[in-house]
């Protein structure tokens, strides 16, 4: 999967805890180009890192599109293949948001974010409008179909990408393998997406997930801590991979799906809690290229998502928006 800089700081303190109380178990381990970082709480000594081993790499031979055999790799050079379970259901919601945002979210975009060299593929040497316009011809999601097991394109280079849903798909496949498991307090992190259920039993308290502020230097500080129970949360941020034109203006590696440019925002951080953390990880992208004005509107219909925003406003200076009732703490 495509590495991504996070923009959540995990704040979960491991503490001493009464001896008639077992400790959380935590694991932490490489996948994805990032980290995972799985905490639960048994009174049993279970280790599950061998299982959450074999769900990462069933995923990545999915639909990683860094690796060359993987099943969306073989779709992208017009190889047959038959789709796994794991790609129906990320492709499945993938549609209901791209038809929900309009095209906004868009997994055949992925041609225009390689072309702009923010993908495994590299950049297009002297990229220009012509380019651009031909490479736009393959993008659009309806040019994609399935049936059963089996999907078909449009265009022969239309080129998929999940990597803006698939990381937090990944998080729900581990909590939900963690619920069967009989598992009632856990947390689950992978590169900043987050699933939580239950309470931290050690510090008998909510699980504390911060957000970060947005810093240009790279550092890292936190603008809030919230409590985090029974849900999911994904931040996206444009201020650790973006390109500045000549005249200084800030484009995110987010590709506008209309234009096949990068999106000029002002939107630094978006992050946003749901039920599960594919649904986040997918609207945290959407919302950065629709702007704050499309954002608002959207989330009149969209009552069960919340929504927290730190931007630019015209004088440079740092705000921020909290919608539909995202936490304060």
């Amino acid at each position: 999967m495509k590495a991504t800089f996070s923009t959540i700081i995990f704040l979960v303190l491991f503490i001493s805890c009464k001896k008639d109380k077992s400790l959380n178990t935590k694991i932490v381990v490489n996948v994805f180009g990032t980290t995972y970082s799985v905490t639960y709480h048994s009174n049993k000594n279970l280790n599950f890192e061998p299982q959450f081993d074999s769900i990462f790499y069933e995923i990545n031979r999915s639909m990683s599109t860094y690796q060359v055999n993987s099943v969306i790799s073989k779709f992208n050079r017009n190889e047959e293949v038959e789709i796994d379970s794991h790609f129906i259901k990320v492709f499945d919601a993938s549609k209901g948001i791209f038809n929900a945002t309009n095209g906004v979210f868009d997994p055949t975009i992925g041609v225009l974010v390689n072309a702009w060299d923010f993908g495994p593929e590299g950049a297009i040497a002297s990229l220009d409008s012509l380019k651009i316009s031909e490479l736009m011809k393959s993008v659009n999601f309806n040019k994609v179909s399935r049936s059963g097991s089996l999907l078909q394109k449009e265009n022969k280079n239309t080129y998929l990408d999940f990597n803006a849903i698939a990381k937090g798909y990944a998080v729900d496949i581990i909590a939900e393998f963690l619920e069967k498991k009989n598992i009632k307090d856990y947390l689950v992190e992978i590169g900043g997406e987050i699933r939580a259920k239950g309470s931290n039993m050690e510090k008998e308290k909510p699980w504390k997930i911060g957000v970060e502020n947005p810093n240009f230097d790279g550092t890292q500080s936190i603008l809030k801590a919230i409590s985090l129970k029974d849900e999911a949360m994904a931040t996206s941020g444009t201020y650790r991979k973006f390109k500045v034109d000549s005249l200084g203006n800030r484009y995110a590696h987010i590709i506008n799906t209309k234009t096949g440019y990068p999106s000029k925002t002002n939107i630094l951080s978006v992050s946003v809690i749901a039920s599960d953390c594919m649904t986040a990880d997918a609207y945290a992208t959407a919302f950065k290229a629709m702007g704050i004005g499309n954002i608002k509107d959207f989330l009149k219909e969209h009552p069960e998502l919340k929504v927290f925003l730190i931007f630019e406003n015209d004088e440079n200076e740092l705000e921020t928006l909290s919608l539909n009732d995202f936490p304060d703490n």
